[in-house]
């Protein structure tokens, strides 16, 4: 196959898998999910969909969140992991809203990454879905399967981005972002991986992955 017909192949099995695709992460405006999307730094989405709904019960809004100390807000947000500099994110974040953006989530992701814990793939993430804005947010899974379909050299986050933006049509950014995430996480994991299962892989795979893939099932 050439690169080509390899995206293609992507595209249109993914599309077969996921012709819906949920959002993973619950929220039900760009502040909450901007929120929500921090907080699944370095955490899982069940786990964080555990969280939120405490805290937004509490505080789903700049104005409301202000109220609570950064000690309050810790102590509801500590099962994510990393909650110091989280919950000091979050009530930063929070106030700059109010104070320089009347309290809306501004829609760039240059704007996004000036706020306090707020890292490119966080912004990215808020516009593509809370704005429809395209981006190709880049999280381990997209990474890992990026690199396995020889799609990106697989040397860091920032090139497999600059990758997956060449290669993919910028409107189905935002939809394959999400694809691949599932895809990721039911047919191509990290560990206890089945390369019968992972039809993209498998077809269309590196060499040396699969190679090594085989090598370890022979053990």
């Amino acid at each position: 196959m050439t690169k080509k017909e390899k995206v293609q192949f992507v595209i249109d099995t993914l599309n077969e898998i996921y012709p819906e695709i949920p959002i993973p992460l619950d929220h039900k405006d760009p502040y909450t999910l901007l929120i929500a999307v921090l907080l699944s730094a370095q955490s899982t989405d069940v786990k964080v969909n555990q969280i939120t709904p405490k805290l937004f019960e509490i505080a789903d809004t700049p104005k409301k969140m202000v109220k609570l100390s950064v000690e309050q807000i810790r102590d509801i947000i500590r099962p994510v992991g990393l909650s110091p500099m989280k919950s000091k994110g979050i009530h930063g974040l929070s106030h700059i809203l109010l104070d320089k953006y009347n309290g809306q989530v501004p829609k760039s992701i240059e704007a996004l990454e000036e706020l306090p814990a707020v890292g490119h793939k966080t912004a990215s993430v808020v516009v593509a879905q809370a704005f429809n804005i395209p981006a190709f947010p880049v999280d381990t899974h997209i990474h890992r399967l990026m690199y396995r379909w020889n799609l990106t050299n697989g040397k860091n986050v920032v090139q497999t981005e600059k990758d997956a933006k060449r290669l993919f049509p910028e409107d189905l950014w935002n939809r394959l972002h999400l694809q691949i995430i599932w895809y990721g996480r039911q047919y191509s994991p990290a560990r206890a991986w089945n390369l019968d299962k992972d039809i993209i892989t498998k077809t269309i795979g590196r060499k040396c992955v699969i190679a090594e893939y085989n090598k370890k099932m022979k053990k």
